[in-house]
């Protein structure tokens, strides 16, 4: 009898340590606080709104100009021949393409400036999330801000041991 209860504590025994050897430890953090709290994340966007607002003028300024020249046109409509007015309304359609090419070209342009900007940021917050996990010996990190997380205990957060890492 004292044999098979011998028997029964090993395999209990064995059988808690392989679980708990087997075990994955999971966290959490919120990228979106993070992201909120990056120094750099707020310089980045003020220079891309900077830049937007620079590209924005220069439009403006384009329309403007188009503007004055249409107002000209009719306004000393008169004095052109029929052949001149035509010759110069497909003046005013090249300027207007030229326009909307350059409203095309400044999307492009601040998308580019965006991600010369923020890629080596979002690399700097994956490395911080990488080292802490590693020293912590997380298998799993959530991104508590997409929503992929139903339960997280406030224990599992790696937000501000990534926040320290970072120096804030």
């Amino acid at each position: 009898m004292k044999t098979l209860q011998f028997i029964v504590l090993i395999v209990a025994i064995t059988l808690g340590s392989m679980t708990s050897a087997t075990a994955q430890k999971f966290a959490y953090i919120n990228s979106q606080e993070l992201i909120n709290d990056l120094p750099e994340v707020k310089e980045a966007n003020s220079n891309i709104e900077a830049f937007q607002a620079q590209l924005q003028r220069k439009g403006q300024e384009m329309i403007k100009v188009l503007q004055d020249k249409y107002a000209a046109i009719e306004r000393d409509r008169d004095n052109y021949s029929p052949m001149q007015l035509e010759e110069e309304g497909k003046k005013l359609q090249a300027e207007e393409a030229k326009i909307l090419e350059f409203e095309q070209s400044s999307q492009q342009k601040i998308l580019e400036k965006s991600e010369t900007l923020l890629a080596p940021i979002r690399t700097k917050i994956e490395n911080a999330i990488k080292e802490v996990s590693d020293e912590n010996g997380y298998d799993y990190v959530f991104d508590y801000s997409t929503g992929m997380v139903l339960y997280a205990s406030e224990e599992t957060n790696i937000g501000p041991l990534v926040k320290a890492k970072l120096g804030l």
